[in-house]
């Protein structure tokens, strides 16, 4: 059955808000397919890895091919189910690229979050058809009448065009099914022209080497023919191809529209660039597409292995992370205090998380992470223009004229009665208020230009528990702006702790400096010598605490008498300890460096 018309196909994606029930939507539809019987039928197929499950996220964009009937003739159906985060925009608009539709799904009682506006959005500019859903319609409170109503209003769909769903319950799928083959529109593609097809993502099997994911635009694929990678030149034999229903289920060809897999013999994935355009070798190579755009990289932080034996491990898992996740990046740093490790940079904090996480759990390493910080532009006295991604990259205050910081535009979602505390939450942060819409009676989009640095920290947390978890935000990077920003440095016993710099706006550089230099006083242990924690900007010390040094009482042996005797031992005992001071390191432990990562929020919670 591998041979259809390109009529029949229809190439969808199912882009929401992070848990309105997508995985679950889509276990739905492959029942009712029949690609999946009842016996292998488990929850959220799709979603493999273990963190997915674990978390009830989907983080990696995943393929699956379905067939059905539809007034006597069969239909391939295509899904590509996609993460719903801010974090994996990034493989959000991987999967886009590949598909003609795209339901957009909404909670029939969250109804619409900033992240449904933002890839409703993003879905428009591909040209795809829209069909607008309503899931957990058999909830006890849902509101789908005023969700549908705000559907209209923030995307301006037509409250007659929305298909009413419940994953959960399995109701109404068959009509969606219906809505996607008479409302998205056929892949636009010839199958007997020359091939051209895009790679959107790869994995790695240990035993088959690295298995690439397709779309074919036009032109046809078959077993044992040469392809051609167009950018790399890369030429090889394709031993094995198919689709995934769910599991990879081998066939003889894919033509024009259909999406599915290719095994080649390619040993490394490094060779398989995603957004890569393969064709056939020859004068008959078709142009490549246009391919992805670079992913940027917003949040840095150092990671290091806990025990310095496991670099090369820690390296050798990075590389592999990074193949399969081009969005992450990784280049070799050293630190005084923590030895050697990586310099990773990430699409946002969740991405950090979970790239941490995956690490931990698929690898088995322990991992140490420095502060999370954000990439600055500096404009140097001599006309250079510097891109920093550590507080120890910035130079001394002499040499900067101008000082820019990464500005995002953000958009909050919120019920009406949550609307001033979010506000008071955006002006701590120096946020500059953008715009007001009200969504419908009860519910309030704010939008906000906010530094990204005060955005990555918490501020999705606090917004959380500030809106009893029914807030909402999203952001996009809008540019680098002038600020008057400064670098804090943290010294211990006079010596500067590179991992423990920190860059932020000159208001808040004596608090936070204070907050850092008391935090690291609990944490240090004592000596047997006095350390000296000091925060300071350039040459000026802006705090300082002192972790009072251990004392052994020299004088217990001694009953009354003169006072002068007592004197001397204390002299003595003095001038031990300022030579071991001149000459004593000082252990700083690990969790002071995690410690540091929570001061920075102390006026905002306390």
């Amino acid at each position: 059955m591998s041979d259809i018309d390109i009529r029949n196909i229809r190439n969808f994606c199912i882009i929401a808000h992070i848990d309105h029930g997508k995985s679950t939507l889509a276990d739905r539809m492959l029942e009712h397919t029949g690609t999946v019987s009842k016996r292998e039928m488990q929850d959220q197929l799709l979603d493999d890895m273990e963190l997915e499950r674990a978390r009830g996220i989907t983080i990696k964009a995943r393929a699956v091919a379905m067939r059905t009937k539809h007034q006597g003739q069969w239909y391939e159906l295509n899904l590509i189910d996609t993460p719903g985060h801010v974090d994996f925009q990034y493989e959000v608009s991987r999967s886009l690229a590949c598909c003609e539709g795209a339901l957009l799904l909404a909670d029939a009682f969250q109804g619409v979050e900033a992240q449904t506006v933002a890839t409703a959005y993003a879905a428009i500019e591909h040209d795809l058809d829209i069909i607008p859903v309503i899931n957990k319609i058999d909830l006890k409170h849902e509101r789908a009448d005023e969700v549908a109503r705000e559907m209209e209003q923030t995307i301006g769909v037509e409250p007659g065009d929305i298909v009413r769903v419940s994953a959960k319950a399995g109701l109404n799928i068959d009509e969606l099914l219906d809505a996607i083959i008479n409302r998205v529109a056929p892949p636009a593609g010839d199958p007997s022209a020359p091939l051209q097809a895009m790679v959107f993502d790869s994995h790695y099997d240990e035993f088959r080497g690295a298995v690439t994911y397709i779309r074919v635009m036009n032109g046809t694929v078959r077993r044992g023919q040469k392809i051609q990678f167009v950018q790399s030149g890369n030429v090889f034999e394709v031993h094995e191809l198919g689709q995934f229903r769910p599991k990879q289920t081998p066939c003889d060809a894919l033509q024009a529209g259909q999406v599915g897999y290719l095994i080649c013999n390619i040993k490394s994935l490094d060779e398989v660039k995603i957004g890569e355009t393969i064709s056939v070798p020859g004068d008959a190579t078709a142009p490549a597409l246009p391919g992805y755009q670079e992913p940027k990289r917003m949040v840095y932080c150092g990671l290091y292995p806990s025990d310095g034996q496991d670099f090369s491990e820690l390296r050798d898992a990075l590389t592999k992370l990074a193949i399969n996740d081009p969005s992450f990046e990784f280049q070799p740093e050293s630190s005084d205090a923590l030895g050697f490790g990586f310099r990773c940079g990430f699409l946002g904090l969740l991405h950090m998380e979970i790239v941490q996480q995956r690490l931990e759990q698929e690898s088995d390493i322990d991992l140490v992470q420095t502060a999370p910080n954000v990439t600055y532009e500096i404009l140097k006295k001599n006309g250079e223009r510097i891109e920093v991604h550590r507080p120890q990259e910035v130079p001394d205050n002499g040499e900067i004229e101008e000082f820019c910081q990464p500005i995002v535009r953000v958009n909050l979602i919120q019920p009406e009665q949550y609307v001033g505390p979010v506000i008071k939450l955006c002006q701590e942060r120096r946020g500059i208020q953008q715009g007001t819409e009200y969504l419908s009676a009860t519910r309030v989009m704010l939008t906000y230009d906010l530094p990204l640095a005060e955005v990555i920290y918490d501020m999705h947390d606090r917004l959380k528990s500030m809106t009893r978890g029914y807030g909402t935000m999203d952001y996009e990077l809008i540019g680098y702006f002038p600020a008057d920003l400064v670098r804090i440095d943290i010294l211990v016993n006079g010596k500067r702790v590179d991992a423990l710099s920190i860059i932020c706006n000159r208001g808040d550089a004596d608090r936070r400096g204070r907050a850092v230099a008391k935090k690291l006083k609990e944490e240090i242990d004592r000596h047997m010598f006095e350390v000296a924690v000091q925060a300071a900007i350039g040459t000026r010390v802006i705090a300082r605490e002192t972790v009072k040094a251990l004392r052994k009482n020299v004088t217990a042996k001694c009953y009354g008498g003169d006072i002068s005797r007592k004197r001397k031992l204390w002299q003595k005992q003095k001038e031990g300890k300022k030579r071991m001071k001149s000459i004593g390191s000082v252990d700083i432990p690990q969790k002071a460096f995690l410690a540091v990562l929570q001061t920075g929020d102390e006026k905002k919670n306390g």
